[in-house]
């Protein structure tokens, strides 16, 4: 919505791939951030009731770059797959709903859907009934449907080959290339449908789900040893309590704590296989992950909350985890092979070595166990031929019956771990499924870290947040020849928020987060991140109910071209709503005067802070004593809607930058600048006001400052151009800034024609 000097349309931002930007690479701690702005000036206002919420029409932003849509809502269904077989291992066919009994936490569910997939029936039916080959996305859209989907997968063995090349050394690498390779010519069978999956310096998906193996085989090909697994190299646990650190000498006495890096490289691994599943969530039934690794080892608690999300998202996803440890059965000799320096100190005739070798393979098994465990899958350790895993995989999921029912009504969506139980009502039946979930958590159970979280997801989603309805405004005045001033205001509606009620007072919290990007680069050049609460009285918040909230802010920016999204959170309930824009910034004009954005208000607030709304910033901060829109000790709330009143007054602000010559020779007096407005209705001029001096001058930044105000009851209702022209006297130097408005029809009829109505004398403020 900016006007003047940012006119002109931005170029369309980079596109990123979906699966190469994922959480693990684009997350705050590994983001990169140039030249880092933050917000100036953070602060809320009320604005009268009859200022609705609308957005003004404007030129449409360019699309959004195609991706892979991420999981939003939450089911309120949980699905339970769960294996019967009799006491050879044979799957039990033909059981009805009625012979299943299931509770939750002790408490027994109603079954709301049940199906039983197959999948011994099509590894039976021998080659012939695999039919043509099939590809089903790995990142299947969501809003798909779901039936359409299912019924492609029935009695189907998904699985997909997920090979974490960060964790594994050059051999285990090859190892689990062979293993796949022989699994696709010799175990594969027609119920399969096979994906493959990397994780190196970003999540990759080489091949969809499938049943051609000569697409198989080319993505398995392409696996090869590469500086990715050179993370894998020396196995590291921190010492826990009662331990001693026997690590192994590096030779380099300067190295840092490695301790901090294994803590991001754990989190990394999880959340690649949090990604995962949460991609897989959208394709129906039950789903295998077969992972090849060389262990994930924890550090302490530090991982233990990205534990539980990657479990929690494979739970709720359908997503069986099987861990392939890829260094396969081998002896280590004592204190490590020739790679690694020897042990220091008496840690070697202590035994003390090759205890700790020892613990580190553990410990980084520990965790391939627990994922295992808890999804419903297995872990495999020790296999001499890695391929070896794939038939008892194949035995395990011949068939399965998913069974349905709804969240219990009084379960609290706090995270809390759900116990669930399966009995089957059948002689000599053997039970297998998903020990339990996490339930799902509302906005008001997030742990601060995933509400920040949500916060940077919100900033980098391609798709906008649409449960809170905002509008934002946008304007540039020039604070310097290399410096622009960007406010930014967003209204929300005051009637859809949800107030808290503590101690006879009412509540709201909001947090506000912005952040520019230069194009074409895409790099973070400024950021912005508040939080306000709102505390009103009761007979106050029956007057602000009725009224709007307007955020004010802004940052810093030198001239370029850039695309800013603005995101606003309602806390209580979590609502959000996103705004994106292209900003161009052009350079000063070195030769002749030049205008900033017009900007419309219809209201004036002290600067002095509220004791209403208290503000909390994050970040660092640019400094300024002032705002080019804080004079006299008073403060321009921007209209953001442009939608006024006749009862209103309109204030107009704009600037008249000018230059240090008006030609060659002659100095330009800042003195000789002047300044009006031309009102246009449907193209014809139908008001102006005089000349008016400038409010302020400033000879430092040769900026000349204009407020003008003026009451609307003399103007007939309709839509307007603003036109502001500023010209310097005796000179042929003159610039021109538009906005818009609309002015509200009033309840009872005026007399005379649009021509006869004036405005009152305005004024300069």
């Amino acid at each position: 919505m900016a006007q003047g000097i940012a006119s002109t349309a931005a170029g369309p931002e980079v596109s990123r791939l979906a699966w190469e930007a994922w959480v693990g690479t684009t997350g705050p701690r590994n983001r990169s951030r140039l030249g880092l702005l933050a917000l100036l000036i953070g602060s809320l206002a009320l604005m009268p009731a009859d200022a609705p919420a609308q957005q003004q029409p404007g030129p449409p932003p360019p699309p959004p770059p195609v991706s892979a849509s991420r999981l939003r809502a939450e089911s309120n269904v949980v699905r339970i797959d769960v294996e019967v077989t009799d006491s050879s291992g044979k799957p039990i066919k033909g059981l009805h709903a009625d012979q299943f009994e299931i509770t939750d936490n002790g408490k027994p569910e109603k079954i709301s859907t049940f199906t039983y997939s197959d999948i011994e029936h099509l590894d039976t039916a021998g080659p012939e009934s695999a039919g043509s080959p099939m590809v089903i996305p790995v990142d299947t859209p969501v809003g798909t449907s779901s039936n359409l989907v299912m019924e492609r997968v029935r009695d189907r063995r998904l699985i997909a080959l997920f090979f974490d090349m960060t964790s594994m050394e050059p051999d285990d690498i090859t190892r689990a290339h062979d293993a796949a390779l022989k699994f696709l010519k010799r175990q594969m069978s027609p119920a399969d449908l096979v994906a493959v999956v990397t994780l190196s310096s970003n999540l990759k998906v080489l091949a969809n789900f499938t049943n051609d193996r000569a697409t198989l085989e080319k993505a398995v090909g392409l696996i090869l040893p590469g500086a990715a697994s050179q993370l894998a190299s020396s196995l590291y646990a921190a010492a826990e309590n009662g331990e001693y650190d026997v690590q192994q000498d590096t030779g380099d006495a300067f190295t840092a704590d490695e301790t901090e890096f294994n803590v991001f490289n754990t989190d990394q691994k999880l959340e690649a296989i949090e990604g995962i599943a949460n991609v897989l969530a959208v394709i129906p039934g039950k789903k295998l992950l077969v992972e090849f690794t060389g262990g994930i080892t924890q550090t302490g608690e530090e991982n233990r909350a990205e534990l539980r999300a990657a479990t929690d998202a494979a739970n709720r996803a359908d997503v069986s985890i099987y861990s392939i440890d890829a260094r396969g059965m081998f002896a280590t000799p004592p204190g490590g092979d020739a790679s690694t320096a020897p042990a220091t100190g008496t840690s070697m005739f202590s035994g003390a070595a090759v205890y700790h070798q020892t613990d580190q393979r553990e410990d980084s098994r520990d965790t391939l166990a627990t994922l295992s465990t808890d999804t419903g899958g297995r872990a495999f350790f020790d296999l001499g031929d890695l391929s070896d895993a794939f038939p008892k995989i194949h035995q395990d999921n011949n068939g399965y019956y998913l069974i349905g029912y709804d969240l219990p009504a009084d379960a609290k969506r706090d995270g809390s771990w759900h116990a669930v139980r399966v009995k089957v009502n059948a002689p000599g039946a053997h039970v297998r499924y998903r020990n339990g979930y996490y339930a799902p958590r509302d906005f008001q159970h997030l742990q601060k870290e995933d509400r920040n979280q949500q916060l940077a997801d919100a900033l980098r989603e391609e798709n906008p947040e649409l449960d809170l309805p905002i509008a934002v405004e946008t304007a540039m005045f020039r604070i310097s020849d290399e410096q622009v001033y960007v406010p930014i205001s967003a209204k929300l509606s005051s009637s859809v928020l949800d107030w808290a009620q503590k101690h006879g007072r009412r509540e709201a919290q909001f947090d506000f987060a912005a952040e520019v990007l230069a194009v074409p680069s895409g790099k973070s050049v400024a950021a912005l991140r508040d939080t306000i609460t709102v505390q009103l009285a009761e007979q106050r918040f029956q007057q602000v109910n009725r009224s709007s909230l307007v955020y004010q802010g802004g940052v810093v920016l030198a001239p370029g071209v850039y695309r800013m999204k603005f995101v606003a959170r309602e806390d209580e309930s979590g609502k959000m709503g996103t705004f994106e824009e292209p900003l161009v910034i052009p350079q000063r004009p070195t030769a002749k005067i030049s205008l900033s954005s017009v900007l419309l208000s219809s209201q004036l607030v002290p600067v002095e802070k509220s004791t209403e709304v208290q503000r909390k910033a994050e970040g660092l901060r640019a400094k300024l004593a002032s705002t080019p829109l804080e004079m006299d000790g008073e403060k321009i709330v921007p209209s953001v809607t442009r939608f006024f009143t006749q009862q209103q007054t309109l204030y107009v602000f704009f600037q008249v930058y000018y230059p240090e010559k008006a030609g060659k020779e002659e100095l330009l007096n800042p003195s000789t600048l002047r300044a009006g407005l031309v009102f246009f209705r449907s193209g014809v001029q139908v008001n102006a006001t005089p000349l008016l001096q400038p409010t302020a001058v400033d000879q430092k930044s040769r900026t000349a400052s204009f407020r003008i105000s003026l009451p609307l009851a003399k103007l007939p209702a309709g839509r307007y151009t603003v036109q502001a022209v500023g010209i310097a006297a005796g000179t042929q130097q003159a610039a021109f800034g538009r906005a818009y408005l609309a002015l509200e029809q009033e309840s009872a009829p005026r007399t005379g024609g649009p021509d006869q109505a004036k405005p009152d004398q305005p004024r300069a403020r």
